[in-house]
Protein backbone atom coordinates (compact mmCIF):
# COMPACT_ATOMS: atom_id res chain seq x y z
CA UNK A 1 0.00 0.00 0.00
CA UNK A 2 1.41 3.38 -0.95
CA UNK A 3 0.79 6.52 1.01
CA UNK A 4 2.32 9.92 0.87
CA UNK A 5 2.04 13.59 1.68
CA UNK A 6 3.38 14.89 -1.60
CA UNK A 7 1.69 17.89 -3.15
CA UNK A 8 1.17 17.89 -6.91
CA UNK A 9 2.66 20.57 -9.08
CA UNK A 10 0.58 23.74 -8.80
CA UNK A 11 -1.70 24.05 -11.80
CA UNK A 12 -5.09 25.53 -12.54
CA UNK A 13 -7.59 22.78 -11.88
CA UNK A 14 -11.23 22.18 -11.06
CA UNK A 15 -11.15 22.34 -7.30
CA UNK A 16 -14.92 21.91 -6.95
CA UNK A 17 -15.13 18.35 -8.28
CA UNK A 18 -14.79 15.77 -5.47
CA UNK A 19 -12.44 12.85 -6.19
CA UNK A 20 -14.87 10.30 -4.75
CA UNK A 21 -17.22 9.62 -1.88
CA UNK A 22 -16.82 11.93 1.12
CA UNK A 23 -16.41 9.76 4.22
CA UNK A 24 -16.21 12.58 6.74
CA UNK A 25 -14.06 15.42 8.08
CA UNK A 26 -11.99 14.10 11.00
CA UNK A 27 -10.00 16.95 12.58
CA UNK A 28 -11.52 19.18 9.90
CA UNK A 29 -9.79 17.36 7.03
CA UNK A 30 -12.12 16.09 4.24
CA UNK A 31 -11.56 12.37 3.59
CA UNK A 32 -12.59 10.89 0.23
CA UNK A 33 -12.53 7.32 -1.03
CA UNK A 34 -12.41 6.67 -4.78
CA UNK A 35 -14.32 3.97 -6.60
CA UNK A 36 -11.03 2.17 -7.27
CA UNK A 37 -10.90 1.18 -3.59
CA UNK A 38 -13.56 -1.45 -4.25
CA UNK A 39 -11.23 -3.18 -6.70
CA UNK A 40 -8.67 -3.84 -3.97
CA UNK A 41 -11.38 -4.63 -1.40
CA UNK A 42 -12.81 -7.37 -3.63
CA UNK A 43 -9.37 -8.81 -4.42
CA UNK A 44 -8.36 -8.88 -0.75
CA UNK A 45 -11.67 -10.50 0.21
CA UNK A 46 -11.32 -13.25 -2.39
CA UNK A 47 -7.63 -14.00 -1.77
CA UNK A 48 -7.48 -13.60 2.00
CA UNK A 49 -10.88 -15.26 2.52
CA UNK A 50 -9.44 -18.60 1.48
CA UNK A 51 -6.55 -18.18 3.92
CA UNK A 52 -8.92 -17.41 6.80
CA UNK A 53 -11.08 -20.39 5.85
CA UNK A 54 -8.09 -22.74 6.00
CA UNK A 55 -7.10 -21.33 9.40
CA UNK A 56 -10.46 -21.12 11.17
CA UNK A 57 -12.88 -23.21 9.06
CA UNK A 58 -15.64 -20.61 9.42
CA UNK A 59 -17.35 -21.19 6.10
CA UNK A 60 -18.71 -18.06 4.37
CA UNK A 61 -17.93 -15.99 7.47
CA UNK A 62 -14.26 -16.33 6.55
CA UNK A 63 -14.88 -13.99 3.61
CA UNK A 64 -16.63 -11.53 5.89
CA UNK A 65 -13.47 -11.44 8.03
CA UNK A 66 -11.40 -11.02 4.88
CA UNK A 67 -13.50 -8.01 3.94
CA UNK A 68 -12.99 -6.68 7.47
CA UNK A 69 -9.25 -7.01 6.83
CA UNK A 70 -9.66 -4.80 3.73
CA UNK A 71 -11.48 -2.25 5.89
CA UNK A 72 -8.79 -2.43 8.57
CA UNK A 73 -6.08 -1.99 5.96
CA UNK A 74 -7.64 1.21 4.66
CA UNK A 75 -8.48 2.37 8.18
CA UNK A 76 -4.78 1.96 8.92
CA UNK A 77 -3.94 4.03 5.84
CA UNK A 78 -6.43 6.68 7.00
CA UNK A 79 -4.85 6.91 10.47
CA UNK A 80 -1.46 7.14 8.78
CA UNK A 81 -2.61 9.99 6.54
CA UNK A 82 -4.40 11.80 9.36
CA UNK A 83 -1.14 11.84 11.31
CA UNK A 84 0.52 13.61 8.36
CA UNK A 85 -2.33 16.06 7.96
CA UNK A 86 -2.82 16.95 11.61
CA UNK A 87 0.88 17.66 12.13
CA UNK A 88 1.04 19.66 8.90
CA UNK A 89 -1.86 21.81 10.08
CA UNK A 90 -0.13 22.18 13.45
CA UNK A 91 2.82 23.65 11.55
CA UNK A 92 0.49 26.06 9.75
CA UNK A 93 0.40 24.24 6.41
CA UNK A 94 -3.05 24.05 4.77
CA UNK A 95 -4.36 20.55 4.02
CA UNK A 96 -6.82 20.33 1.17
CA UNK A 97 -8.01 16.74 1.72
CA UNK A 98 -7.09 13.08 2.11
CA UNK A 99 -7.88 10.69 -0.74
CA UNK A 100 -7.96 6.90 -0.36
CA UNK A 101 -7.51 5.14 -3.68
CA UNK A 102 -6.62 1.79 -5.22
CA UNK A 103 -3.05 1.57 -3.87
CA UNK A 104 -3.32 3.50 -0.63
CA UNK A 105 -3.84 7.14 0.24
CA UNK A 106 -2.46 10.63 -0.10
CA UNK A 107 -2.63 13.77 2.03
CA UNK A 108 -2.88 16.80 -0.22
CA UNK A 109 -0.82 19.36 1.70
CA UNK A 110 -1.03 22.64 -0.15
CA UNK A 111 2.33 24.12 0.87
CA UNK A 112 5.86 22.83 1.21
CA UNK A 113 7.31 22.49 4.69
CA UNK A 114 9.49 25.56 5.36
CA UNK A 115 12.39 23.63 6.93
CA UNK A 116 13.94 20.16 6.54
CA UNK A 117 13.16 19.46 10.19
CA UNK A 118 9.44 19.98 9.72
CA UNK A 119 9.57 18.04 6.47
CA UNK A 120 11.11 15.15 8.38
CA UNK A 121 8.49 15.09 11.14
CA UNK A 122 5.52 15.47 8.80
CA UNK A 123 6.83 12.51 6.79
CA UNK A 124 7.85 10.38 9.78
CA UNK A 125 4.74 10.78 11.92
CA UNK A 126 2.62 8.63 9.56
CA UNK A 127 4.78 5.49 9.70
CA UNK A 128 5.35 6.14 13.41
CA UNK A 129 1.63 5.96 14.16
CA UNK A 130 1.26 2.88 11.97
CA UNK A 131 4.05 1.06 13.80
CA UNK A 132 2.74 2.09 17.23
CA UNK A 133 -0.69 0.69 16.39
CA UNK A 134 0.96 -2.47 15.03
CA UNK A 135 2.93 -2.91 18.25
CA UNK A 136 -0.15 -2.43 20.43
CA UNK A 137 -2.28 -4.82 18.35
CA UNK A 138 0.53 -7.38 18.35
CA UNK A 139 0.73 -7.23 22.14
CA UNK A 140 -3.01 -7.87 22.43
CA UNK A 141 -2.75 -10.62 19.84
CA UNK A 142 -0.18 -12.45 21.98
CA UNK A 143 -2.68 -12.41 24.84
CA UNK A 144 -5.54 -13.77 22.74
CA UNK A 145 -6.42 -17.14 21.24
CA UNK A 146 -5.22 -16.92 17.61
CA UNK A 147 -7.88 -19.42 16.48
CA UNK A 148 -10.82 -17.16 17.36
CA UNK A 149 -12.50 -14.29 15.55
CA UNK A 150 -11.01 -11.77 18.03
CA UNK A 151 -7.55 -13.27 17.61
CA UNK A 152 -7.91 -13.14 13.83
CA UNK A 153 -9.01 -9.49 13.89
CA UNK A 154 -6.08 -8.53 16.12
CA UNK A 155 -3.79 -10.42 13.78
CA UNK A 156 -5.22 -8.49 10.83
CA UNK A 157 -4.84 -5.19 12.64
CA UNK A 158 -1.17 -5.56 13.54
CA UNK A 159 -0.25 -7.02 10.15
CA UNK A 160 -2.07 -4.22 8.28
CA UNK A 161 -0.35 -1.46 10.24
CA UNK A 162 3.03 -3.18 10.05
CA UNK A 163 2.67 -3.37 6.26
CA UNK A 164 1.67 0.27 5.98
CA UNK A 165 4.38 1.47 8.38
CA UNK A 166 7.33 -0.56 7.07
CA UNK A 167 6.50 -0.19 3.38
CA UNK A 168 6.23 3.57 3.65
CA UNK A 169 9.64 3.83 5.29
CA UNK A 170 11.32 2.54 2.13
CA UNK A 171 13.69 5.29 0.93
CA UNK A 172 12.04 6.56 -2.21
CA UNK A 173 9.39 9.04 -3.29
CA UNK A 174 6.41 9.13 -3.27
CA UNK A 175 6.70 7.05 -0.07
CA UNK A 176 7.32 8.71 3.27
CA UNK A 177 10.80 7.20 3.36
CA UNK A 178 11.55 9.19 0.24
CA UNK A 179 10.48 12.34 2.06
CA UNK A 180 12.84 11.42 4.87
CA UNK A 181 15.62 11.12 2.29
CA UNK A 182 14.58 14.49 0.89
CA UNK A 183 14.68 16.09 4.35
CA UNK A 184 18.14 14.64 5.05
CA UNK A 185 19.66 15.76 1.76
CA UNK A 186 17.96 19.14 2.09
CA UNK A 187 19.52 19.53 5.56
CA UNK A 188 22.98 18.57 4.30
CA UNK A 189 22.98 20.63 1.10
CA UNK A 190 20.61 23.46 1.96
CA UNK A 191 18.78 22.74 -1.31
CA UNK A 192 15.27 21.25 -1.21
CA UNK A 193 15.44 20.37 -4.92
CA UNK A 194 18.58 18.27 -4.36
CA UNK A 195 16.67 16.34 -1.71
CA UNK A 196 13.76 15.79 -4.08
CA UNK A 197 16.06 14.52 -6.81
CA UNK A 198 17.64 12.03 -4.39
CA UNK A 199 14.26 10.88 -3.10
CA UNK A 200 12.81 10.56 -6.62
CA UNK A 201 15.69 8.43 -7.87
CA UNK A 202 15.37 6.31 -4.75
CA UNK A 203 11.72 5.81 -5.68
CA UNK A 204 12.59 4.83 -9.24
CA UNK A 205 15.11 2.27 -8.01
CA UNK A 206 12.52 0.86 -5.59
CA UNK A 207 10.01 0.65 -8.44
CA UNK A 208 12.45 -1.43 -10.48
CA UNK A 209 13.09 -3.68 -7.47
CA UNK A 210 9.33 -4.19 -6.95
CA UNK A 211 8.88 -5.17 -10.61
CA UNK A 212 11.97 -7.39 -10.69
CA UNK A 213 11.37 -9.27 -7.41
CA UNK A 214 8.48 -11.55 -8.52
CA UNK A 215 10.24 -12.15 -11.84
CA UNK A 216 13.45 -13.15 -10.04
CA UNK A 217 11.59 -15.38 -7.58
CA UNK A 218 9.79 -17.03 -10.46
CA UNK A 219 13.04 -17.65 -12.29
CA UNK A 220 14.70 -19.11 -9.20
CA UNK A 221 11.64 -21.17 -8.27
CA UNK A 222 11.05 -22.55 -11.73
CA UNK A 223 7.78 -20.76 -12.46
CA UNK A 224 6.15 -17.33 -12.30
CA UNK A 225 3.42 -16.49 -9.84
CA UNK A 226 0.86 -14.70 -12.05
CA UNK A 227 -0.72 -12.79 -9.14
CA UNK A 228 2.62 -11.67 -7.75
CA UNK A 229 3.93 -10.69 -11.19
CA UNK A 230 0.89 -8.60 -12.09
CA UNK A 231 0.82 -6.95 -8.66
CA UNK A 232 4.55 -6.18 -8.91
CA UNK A 233 4.10 -4.59 -12.33
CA UNK A 234 1.14 -2.50 -11.18
CA UNK A 235 2.73 -1.38 -7.91
CA UNK A 236 6.11 -0.75 -9.51
CA UNK A 237 4.49 1.24 -12.28
CA UNK A 238 2.61 3.41 -9.80
CA UNK A 239 5.78 3.95 -7.77
CA UNK A 240 7.76 4.97 -10.86
CA UNK A 241 5.07 7.42 -11.94
CA UNK A 242 4.75 8.73 -8.38
CA UNK A 243 8.50 9.33 -8.13
CA UNK A 244 8.50 11.11 -11.49
CA UNK A 245 5.52 13.26 -10.53
CA UNK A 246 7.15 14.13 -7.21
CA UNK A 247 10.30 15.24 -9.01
CA UNK A 248 8.30 17.29 -11.49
CA UNK A 249 6.37 18.92 -8.64
CA UNK A 250 9.60 19.71 -6.78
CA UNK A 251 11.12 21.33 -9.85
CA UNK A 252 7.97 23.38 -10.31
CA UNK A 253 8.04 24.45 -6.65
CA UNK A 254 11.70 25.45 -6.99
CA UNK A 255 10.63 27.99 -9.62
CA UNK A 256 7.86 29.51 -7.51
CA UNK A 257 10.12 32.12 -5.79
CA UNK A 258 11.07 33.44 -9.25
CA UNK A 259 7.47 34.09 -10.32
CA UNK A 260 6.73 37.83 -10.52
CA UNK A 261 3.56 39.40 -11.88
CA UNK A 262 5.56 42.42 -13.05
CA UNK A 263 8.04 40.29 -15.01
CA UNK A 264 5.61 37.77 -16.47
CA UNK A 265 3.05 40.32 -17.68
CA UNK A 266 2.96 41.00 -21.39
CA UNK A 267 3.12 44.63 -22.39
CA UNK A 268 -0.35 45.96 -23.22
CA UNK A 269 -1.88 48.94 -24.95
CA UNK A 270 -5.23 50.40 -23.82
CA UNK A 271 -7.84 51.44 -26.40
CA UNK A 272 -11.49 52.59 -26.21
CA UNK A 273 -14.20 49.96 -26.75
CA UNK A 274 -15.22 51.30 -30.18
CA UNK A 275 -11.69 51.20 -31.62
CA UNK A 276 -11.55 49.12 -34.84
CA UNK A 277 -9.52 45.93 -34.53
CA UNK A 278 -7.02 46.98 -37.22
CA UNK A 279 -6.39 50.31 -35.48
CA UNK A 280 -5.93 48.62 -32.10
CA UNK A 281 -3.46 46.15 -33.60
CA UNK A 282 -1.59 49.03 -35.28
CA UNK A 283 -1.26 50.84 -31.96
CA UNK A 284 -0.11 47.66 -30.28
CA UNK A 285 2.51 47.12 -32.94
CA UNK A 286 3.83 50.66 -32.61
CA UNK A 287 4.03 50.30 -28.84
CA UNK A 288 5.63 46.86 -29.01
CA UNK A 289 2.70 45.48 -27.03
CA UNK A 290 1.51 41.87 -27.10
CA UNK A 291 -1.92 42.46 -25.57
CA UNK A 292 -4.81 44.89 -26.02
CA UNK A 293 -6.88 46.16 -23.10
CA UNK A 294 -10.32 47.62 -23.77
CA UNK A 295 -11.46 50.65 -21.73
CA UNK A 296 -14.76 52.47 -21.25
CA UNK A 297 -15.35 56.17 -21.87
CA UNK A 298 -13.72 57.02 -18.54
CA UNK A 299 -10.57 55.08 -19.43
CA UNK A 300 -11.33 52.26 -16.97
CA UNK A 301 -10.26 48.80 -18.22
CA UNK A 302 -13.29 46.57 -18.86
CA UNK A 303 -11.99 43.66 -20.95
CA UNK A 304 -9.00 42.11 -22.70
CA UNK A 305 -8.90 41.26 -26.41
CA UNK A 306 -8.79 37.49 -26.87
CA UNK A 307 -6.20 36.55 -29.55
CA UNK A 308 -8.22 33.54 -30.72
CA UNK A 309 -11.40 35.53 -31.25
CA UNK A 310 -9.47 38.31 -32.98
CA UNK A 311 -7.83 35.83 -35.35
CA UNK A 312 -11.24 34.54 -36.45
CA UNK A 313 -12.22 37.94 -37.86
CA UNK A 314 -11.69 37.92 -41.63
CA UNK A 315 -9.42 40.66 -43.11
CA UNK A 316 -12.31 42.40 -44.85
CA UNK A 317 -14.11 42.96 -41.54
CA UNK A 318 -11.18 43.82 -39.27
CA UNK A 319 -11.39 47.54 -40.03
CA UNK A 320 -15.08 47.56 -39.08
CA UNK A 321 -15.02 45.28 -36.03
CA UNK A 322 -14.74 47.11 -32.69
CA UNK A 323 -12.33 45.50 -30.26
CA UNK A 324 -15.05 45.06 -27.66
CA UNK A 325 -16.61 42.34 -29.85
CA UNK A 326 -13.49 40.13 -29.60
CA UNK A 327 -12.70 40.80 -25.94
CA UNK A 328 -13.38 38.95 -22.69
CA UNK A 329 -14.77 40.94 -19.80
CA UNK A 330 -12.74 41.46 -16.65
CA UNK A 331 -14.21 39.87 -13.53
CA UNK A 332 -13.95 40.44 -9.81
CA UNK A 333 -10.64 38.55 -9.59
CA UNK A 334 -9.14 39.54 -12.94
CA UNK A 335 -6.88 42.30 -11.61
CA UNK A 336 -3.45 41.41 -10.18
CA UNK A 337 -1.22 43.95 -8.40
CA UNK A 338 2.17 44.09 -10.07
CA UNK A 339 3.94 43.55 -6.74
CA UNK A 340 2.63 40.00 -6.26
CA UNK A 341 5.32 37.35 -6.55
CA UNK A 342 6.30 33.84 -5.51
CA UNK A 343 3.92 31.80 -3.38
CA UNK A 344 1.60 34.79 -2.88
CA UNK A 345 1.13 35.19 -6.64
CA UNK A 346 0.62 31.46 -7.14
CA UNK A 347 -1.99 31.29 -4.38
CA UNK A 348 -3.93 34.14 -5.99
CA UNK A 349 -3.86 32.54 -9.45
CA UNK A 350 -4.79 29.02 -8.30
CA UNK A 351 -7.51 30.44 -6.05
CA UNK A 352 -9.04 32.34 -8.99
CA UNK A 353 -8.14 30.37 -12.14
CA UNK A 354 -8.61 32.46 -15.29
CA UNK A 355 -6.96 32.41 -18.73
CA UNK A 356 -5.61 35.94 -18.31
CA UNK A 357 -5.34 38.73 -15.76
CA UNK A 358 -4.85 42.48 -15.88
CA UNK A 359 -1.69 43.56 -14.05
CA UNK A 360 -1.83 47.07 -12.58
CA UNK A 361 0.79 49.17 -10.81
CA UNK A 362 0.50 50.82 -7.42
CA UNK A 363 -1.42 53.75 -8.93
CA UNK A 364 -3.93 51.43 -10.56
CA UNK A 365 -2.61 52.03 -14.08
CA UNK A 366 -2.35 49.18 -16.56
CA UNK A 367 1.07 47.52 -16.52
CA UNK A 368 0.30 44.55 -18.75
CA UNK A 369 -1.59 41.31 -19.21
CA UNK A 370 -0.62 38.12 -17.39
CA UNK A 371 -1.64 34.91 -19.17
CA UNK A 372 -2.06 31.65 -17.27
CA UNK A 373 -0.22 29.86 -20.09
CA UNK A 374 2.86 32.01 -19.43
CA UNK A 375 2.81 31.14 -15.73
CA UNK A 376 2.53 27.42 -16.53
CA UNK A 377 5.41 27.74 -19.01
CA UNK A 378 7.55 29.48 -16.37
CA UNK A 379 6.95 26.56 -14.00
CA UNK A 380 7.13 23.76 -16.56
CA UNK A 381 9.70 20.96 -16.27
CA UNK A 382 12.33 21.91 -18.86
CA UNK A 383 15.26 20.06 -17.26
Amino acid sequence: MTTGNDRPAPRSRDRSRPPGLLLGRPFGVPVYVTASWWVVAVLITLVYGGIVQDRLALGPIAYVLAFVFALLLYASVLVHELAHSVLARHYGLPVRRIVLYVLGGVSEIEKEAPTPGREFWIAFVGPLFSLLIAAGAFGLYLLSDPFTVVGELLFQLWVANLLVGVFNLLPGLPLDGGRLVRAGVWKLTGRPLAGSVAGAWGGRILALVVVATPLLLGWLGGGLNPWGTVWGLVLGGFMWMGATDSLRAARARSRVPGLRARGLARRAVAVPADTPLTEAERRAGEAGAEAIVVTDTDGTPTSIVHPGLAAEVIPARRAWTPVVEVARALGAHSVVPWGLEGEELLEFLTGHPLPEYLVVDDAGDVHGVLRAADVNAAMSDRD
